[in-house]
Parts: structure tokens; sequence; C-alpha cells
């Protein structure tokens, strides 16, 4: 069995979504101690955002010389993700969606012919039996109900496009974390308990 654990907070330790995502790849490492876990952080190592050349190389055209390393950076981050059985994700919140630094690794899998396709039926997603787990956390309350739920970009765009891949991903929340210190104690302890109750498979 084969982890990715990929972070993209911009905050080190301080981060919500690190200690989150950190949780949930122990849990599963207790219940399987022969997982192999390869790590990715988004922030030390950012993939480039895709650009004209990256679109034109994927066509199929020549790639200039200096795309050749980012190019074989994004294949790799392709690769990844297809030989994972289990991947897990600490994504914040930043203004009302994903850090950028996950979109670029998310364009760099979300990939015709790898991971979804066309056909006769519309989209199909073609990397289903993957089991997707996100540790997301916000600074406010985001959820269906409340008042800023009409803002809330990040579980919504992640279900979305997880979906179109043919994953539905499992998600544990921690919000309210900007709102005052007791909410953020509360929001990470309750966070860190579900990750420590999640089920092992």
């Amino acid at each position: 069995m084969k982890l990715l654990h990929l972070d993209s907070s911009v905050l080190g330790p301080h981060s919500v979504s690190r200690q989150v995502s950190a949780a949930i790849v122990n849990r599963l490492r207790q219940a399987t101690p022969s997982l192999e876990v390869v790590y990715r952080d988004l922030t030390q190592a950012p993939l480039a955002h895709l650009s004209g050349s990256h679109l034109a190389a994927a066509q199929g055209a020549p790639a200039p010389a200096e795309l050749g390393p980012d190019l074989a950076a994004g294949a790799a981050a392709l690769d990844e993700f297809l030989s994972a059985d289990i991947v897990v994700i600490g994504a914040p919140m930043y203004n009302f969606t994903i850090p950028s630094q996950l979109k670029a690794w998310i364009d760099r899998i979300a990939v015709r012919g790898k991971t979804f396709s066309y056909g006769p039926n519309g989209p199909q997603g073609l990397a289903g039996g993957k089991r997707v787990i996100i540790a997301i956390s916000r600074g406010g309350y985001y959820g269906a109900g409340s008042p800023a739920a009409a803002l809330e970009h990040l579980e919504t765009y992640l279900r979305s496009v997880f979906g179109f891949i043919g994953i539905n991903p499992e998600f544990i929340v921690a919000d309210g974390i900007q709102v005052g210190p007791e909410h953020r104690e509360k929001a990470l302890a309750d966070a860190l308990h579900a990750a420590a109750s999640l089920r092992a498979a």
C-alpha cells in the first residue's frame, strides 16, 4: 500500500492543516505499519503554474529546453498520484479557496487520458479506487447554512475536481481558527480527534 502525503500551507509548524494531515497519516500508519509514505511539500518545492508553453507541449508541440525540468517535475507528480492507493492532503483556505501551490499540483494531475477522459456520455473519471482524505482549515465558519457559505470555494472546489476524476474525497474540517484562540484550540482538537478516529481502510 502506498500513501501520498501533500501539504500546501505556507505557515510551516504553525499550520493547522499540516498538523491535521500529519495526524491522519499517523493514524493510517498505525493501522498499516507496512504503509509506504511519499511526502511532498508543495510550498518547499512548488510546481510552476501552467503557461502557454505547457499547454502546447501537452498537445505535442516541441517544448523549449528551459521547460524540460518543470515538465519532468510535473510528470513525477502525476506518477506519484497514479501510484498511490491513498492520498492525504493538507489544504488551508486562502482568500476563500485553495492555495495557488495546490492548484498548480492539481493542474498536473488532472490530465486527459490519465485521470479523466471524454466519451459519448461526457467526461469520465479514471482515478477511481483511490482513497483521498483532505484536512481543511478555514479562518471563519463557512459550512452549509452559515452566512458565509456562498464564499466557500475550498471544500466545494476540491470535492468537484476530485469527483471529476472519479474520486469521492473524505474531509476533516477545522473551522473558525481565526475567530479567537479558544475557537482555534477547539477546532484543532476536534479535527485531531476525527483524524485519530478515522477508519483504517
